[in-house]
């Protein structure tokens, strides 16, 4: 069955099963330097704390963070939520309903100073709170350190997953000059990281195939790569919480060796999750996963 079907299949399912998914969560339009953010929200009726997710290079929020499908649960905001965290997640420029600049380009020093402008808008939203986490998923890991290492007073606890940097790569933004390419998403892209058998239905999957195609169609460009080089986890001082999938070929341990132990806070965990992979929150490790986070920030 090709890829169209099966997506046109699952939408005819999610149209039949009727109240059986969790609710939409809020959108917010945030501003940061004179650009509109969405910023999607879900909250916890009596939150101890509050934590801002940032996607991953290729899809937005939503069908990262908030994937629904029937008779599954899958939804890491909603499983935060349950643990009493109030959530957040914000569409990067060019993903999800967040515009592209008019650039078209995205950097990685342009995402850290977004994000940092969301974690300020979170403060004075949430003064009876503490300050919000911050949990970044592949290269949004990498943006979230570098926010860690440049503005720690704006979190109070660093969360990354999938971590994808390449130690000795070249980083160069050769042949990224003039407009951005701005590719069409596809569906065997919204596929590849499931890669663990068993670990995932094929009904959810497809829900995400879906899912990550109406919210991204067009694939956003980043440029300036070199910029990732400022990535020093010595200068990372906030509490943090290293996370990984067995089976992940993106995030490689002696990454994550490095990593952890240059980390500028002896107030640190490094968890696995086994026969997981780049997606280890939607699989069958996610009641693990939630419970690792959700008891690092209760302990902080």
């Amino acid at each position: 069955m090709g890829p169209v079907i099966r997506i046109f299949l699952f939408s005819l399912l999610l149209s039949a099963s009727g109240g059986s998914l969790a609710s939409a969560p809020a959108a917010h339009t945030v501003t940061v330097d004179g650009h509109p953010f969405r910023v999607w929200e879900k909250p916890a009726e009596q939150p101890s704390s509050v934590i801002l997710l940032v996607h991953g290079r290729t899809w937005s929020t939503r069908p990262d963070f908030d994937l629904q499908v029937p008779r599954e649960e899958k939804s890491l905001m909603d499983g935060l939520v349950e643990r009493n965290i109030t959530v957040y997640g914000v569409d990067l420029r060019g993903y999800g309903e967040t515009p592209r600049d008019s650039s078209g380009w995205l950097t990685p020093d342009r995402a850290a100073r977004d994000v940092s402008g969301v974690l300020k808008w979170l403060r004075q939203r949430h003064p009876e709170l503490p300050a919000p986490a911050l949990f970044g998923w592949s290269y949004g890991a990498m943006v979230s350190q570098l926010v860690a290492q440049r503005m720690p007073s704006e979190l109070r606890a660093l969360i990354l997953f999938g971590y994808p940097l390449r130690p000795g790569s070249a980083v160069t933004s050769a042949g990224l000059d003039g407009d951005p390419p701005r590719r069409t998403t596809t569906a065997a892209a919204a596929a590849e990281d499931f890669i663990v058998p068993g670990s995932i239905s094929d009904t959810a999957v497809e829900a995400f195939v879906a899912a990550a195609l109406a919210a991204d169609p067009i694939r956003a460009d980043w440029r300036e790569l070199e910029q990732w080089q400022a990535l020093d986890p010595s200068q990372v001082r906030v509490p943090t919480l290293l996370l990984e999938g067995e089976f992940d070929p993106l995030a490689l341990d002696e990454v994550h060796l490095a990593l952890f132990g240059n980390l500028g806070t002896s107030d640190k965990a490094w968890v696995m999750f086994p026969d997981s992979d780049h997606v280890a929150f939607m699989e069958a490790s996610r009641d693990y996963f939630l419970d690792v986070m959700a008891t690092f920030l209760q302990a902080r």
